[in-house]
């Protein structure tokens, strides 16, 4: 599985957040490779976005979110790390959250890295991601595209399967179109 292209995160956030649904999280760590197949995922714009980072204009923490797509843009929230993809269209700002994977491939690790015995609360949330894969701000910038990547975000073959959206969640103020998006019925999704 090859990743996926710059070109694939240089479009509308919303439509990358959708289109993230069945593709493979891959962390590599030295010899090691954890992999889970993203499940939900949140889309957030600039600076008319309340909820976004970016919404109070470019600042040095935020800055990767204005810069070049098929980044990782990770930071701390009450506490754990989320990680996000940047992406926008050329000239503007963007990003995608990763809200959740269902485990596929070095799932004893993930155990151990989240102390927790139940599969299915594992990876279902952001900071619950973060911490099974090892994930912290050590890893911000890192491109996603790159082959040689500690993050990588792989093609999959095609998958049937319904999207259901929802509003954001944990954001004080959201936008009025619907930016969180999940594969129905899937156990691994945070919320329903």
């Amino acid at each position: 599985m090859e990743p996926l292209s710059i070109e694939f995160y240089e479009r509308d956030p919303l439509e990358v957040a959708r289109d993230l649904l069945g593709k493979i999280l891959m962390r590599r760590i030295g010899n090691t490779v954890l992999k889970g197949k993203i499940v939900e995922t949140e889309a957030y714009y600039g600076e008319n976005d309340p909820a976004s980072r970016a919404y109070k204009g470019k600042k040095k923490f935020n800055e990767l979110m204005f810069k070049n797509c098929g980044r990782t843009f990770i930071y701390m929230v009450h506490g754990n790390w989320l990680l996000n993809i940047v992406a926008h269209p050329r000239n503007s700002v963007g990003a995608v959250l990763i809200r959740a994977i269902e485990p596929l491939e070095g799932i004893e690790i993930m155990i151990k890295n989240r102390s927790v015995k139940d599969i299915y609360s594992l990876t279902n949330g952001p900071g619950k991601l973060t911490k099974a894969l090892a994930i912290t701000n050590k890893l911000n910038g890192v491109d996603v595209t790159d082959n040689g990547s500690e993050i990588q975000i792989l093609q999959t073959k095609f998958e049937d399967f319904k999207i259901e959206s929802s509003h954001r969640i944990g954001v004080k103020k959201d936008l009025p179109i619907k930016l969180r998006f999940y594969i129905a019925g899937n156990r691994f999704v945070s919320r329903r």
